[in-house]
C-alpha cells in the first residue's frame, strides 16, 4: 500500500442496511474467466458439465436460474454460511445453514458444531468441534439477506484449539493499551493462479517460462561497465501476453466491495499469473477477520473459474519474484506530532524479537526470504526508508512528515493474519526490552532513538 489512510467508519463485524441492490454474481459473470469455451458456449471445466445431455444448454440455464434465484420475496429465512480456518491453518472450510430470520450482528447466530477428525482437529472418538460465530459479511454468491460468518473453533469445553489464532488475538486487542493506540493495519495480500490440471501458472506455457520478469543490460561503453537492471513488462501490465487472470482479480475486488469487506485496491504482481489486493485500513482485530473472509471469497471464485489458488510463498524456483503479504502498521502514537520516534522505537522493538516473529510469518517463508528478489534475508533484520530489500520499510511521507506508518515486508503470503497483527501489537506496544538489549540493538541497526 501506498499509504495508510483513515479507517472506515463502518464497522464491518456488523451488517449495516444499505440501499446497494441485493444481486448475487451470477453465472454469467464467470464466462470469461475461463481460457476456453466449447462450441455450445458451457465453461469448460465447470461443475454444470456433469449435466451433459442433449439437453445440456436448458439443463445449464435451468441450474443458473435456481442459484441465482432470490428468495427474499418468498421467504424470512436466510442461507449463513459458516467458515473456519481448517486443520492446516491455511485451508479454509465451510458448511450452510438456514437461519429463521435477517441478522446484524453474529450474536444472533447460533453456535456450531462439526466434524473436526474430517479437518486434523480432533481426533475420530471424540471429534465434535464447536464454531463460534464472530464476524458477518454479506454473500456475495447468494444475494439477497443471506451471509457469510467467520467463526473460530473451540472443544466442546469451551477451550481454543490450536489452530484458533483468532482467540488469543481478541485478547490482545481487548487489552486496554492496545484500545488506547487504535492500531491500524493494511494488509497486502499476494496470491497465485495456476491452471488446474498441471498446476502451473496461468498464461505460462505448459512445461516452460514466459520471457523473464526483470532484464538486466550493461553498458559497456564507460571505462567502468554500468550494469542497468529494468523490471518486465508484468508488474501492473495490460495485455494478453502480459497480464492473466485480470477477470478473476476484478470479480474478487467486487464481490469484497459487495460483501462489506474493506478491500482498498489491486494490482498486478512482478511474476505473471500472480496478483495482489489490499485490505484496510482496519482497525484491531478486523483486520484478521477481513482477510480471512477475503481469502474465502477468493477461493470460491477460483473455484467456479476452473483456476487454482496458491498461497504458497515461493511457488515457482528460480529468478521469479515469491508472494508475502506485507502488513502496514501504525498505531495512535506514530500518527501524531513526533511519531516518527515512536516508529524508530517500535523498529527496535521488531529487531530484538526478528526470531519470533518469523517463526510465525508463514510456512516456507524461508524460501522467499533470500535477500533477492525485493527481501531481505530470513537471518537478518533491517530498515529502511523507502527500501524494498529491507526487513522494515518506512515511507518517504512518513520520513518527510514526522509521522505516519511502517511496513513489516517479511509476512509471507500464507501467513496467518490473525497472528502477524497480534504479534505487531504486542511487540510495539505490549512489550518493554530491558535498557541494556536497547542500546545494543539501536547501535546495531543504526537506530537513534
Amino acid at each position: 500500500m501506498a499509504q495508510i489512510l483513515a479507517p472506515t467508519s463502518q464497522w464491518q463485524m456488523r451488517i449495516t442496511k444499505s440501499s446497494i441492490p441485493s444481486s448475487p454474481m451470477t453465472g454469467k459473470m464467470w464466462s470469461s474467466l475461463v481460457l476456453k469455451q466449447n462450441k455450445k458456449g458451457a465453461i469448460k471445466g465447470s461443475k454444470f458439465r456433469v449435466f451433459a445431455s442433449k439437453y445440456e444448454d436448458y439443463t445449464i440455464n435451468r441450474v443458473e436460474d435456481l442459484l441465482n434465484l432470490d428468495i427474499t420475496p418468498y421467504t424470512d429465512k436466510i442461507i449463513a454460511e459458516y467458515i473456519w480456518i481448517g486443520g492446516s491453518g491455511i485451508d479454509v472450510r465451510s458448511k450452510s445453514r438456514t437461519i429463521s430470520k435477517p441478522v446484524e450482528h453474529p450474536s444472533e447466530l447460533p453456535k456450531w458444531n462439526y466434524d473436526g477428525s474430517s479437518t486434523g482437529q480432533a481426533p475420530g472418538d471424540d471429534s465434535e468441534v464447536i464454531l463460534y460465530p464472530q464476524a458477518i459479511f454479506k454473500d456475495p454468491f447468494r444475494g439477497g439477506n443471506n451471509i457469510l460468518v467467520i467463526c473460530d473453533s473451540y472443544t466442546p469445553q469451551g477451550d481454543p484449539i490450536p489452530t484458533n489464532k483468532r482467540h488469543k488475538a481478541a485478547q490482545v486487542f481487548s487489552n486496554q493499551k492496545v484500545i488506547d493506540e487504535v492500531p491500524w493495519y493494511g494488509i497486502e495480500q499476494e496470491y497465485t493462479l495456476l491452471q488446474s490440471s498441471v498446476k502451473w501458472p496461468l498464461g505460462w506455457p505448459v512445461g516452460g517460462y514466459p520471457g523473464p520478469q526483470v532484464v538486466i543490460l550493461f553498458n559497456v561503453m564507460p571505462v567502468q561497465p554500468t550494469m542497468f537492471v529494468f523490471i518486465g513488462p508484468y508488474y501492473c501490465g495490460a495485455g494478453a501476453d502480459k497480464s492473466f487472470g485480470r477477470d478473476i482479480s476484478d470479480a474478487h475486488y467486487k464481490a469484497c466491495l459487495y460483501a462489506g469487506i474493506n478491500i482498498s485496491g489491486t494490482n498486478g504482481e512482478v511474476m505473471p499469473g500472480q496478483w495482489e489486493y489490499q485490505v484496510g485500513p482496519s482497525v484491531g482485530i478486523e483486520a484478521g477477520d477481513h482477510i480471512w473472509a477475503s481469502r474465502y471469497i477468493l477461493e470460491r471464485i477460483t473455484e467456479q473459474a476452473g483456476v487454482v489458488l496458491s498461497l504458497d510463498p515461493k511457488p515457482i524456483e528460480g529468478d521469479w519474484n515469491g508472494a508475502g503479504c506485507h502488513t502496514n502498521y501504525s498505531t495512535k502514537s506514530m500518527r501524531e506530532e513526533g511519531g516518527f520516534e515512536v516508529i524508530k522505537k517500535a523498529i527496535l522493538n521488531l529487531s530484538l524479537r526478528h526470531k519470533e516473529h518469523i517463526s510465525a510469518y508463514g510456512e516456507g517463508n524461508e524460501r522467499r526470504l533470500t535477500g533477492l528478489h525485493e527481501t531481505q534475508n530470513i537471518n537478518k533484520f533491517s530498515w529502511g526508508v523507502a527500501n524494498r530489500g529491507a526487513s522494515i520499510r518506512v515511507g518517504r511521507d512518513t520520513e518527510k512528515e514526522g509521522k505516519g506508518y511502517l511496513e513489516d515486508r517479511r509476512p509471507a503470503s500464507n501467513m496467518d493474519p490473525y497472528t502477524v497483527t497480534t504479534l505487531l501489537a504486542e511487540t510495539t506496544i505490549l512489550w518493554e526490552p530491558t535498557l541494556e538489549a536497547e542500546a545494543l540493538a539501536a547501535q546495531k541497526i543504526a537506530l537513534n532513538v
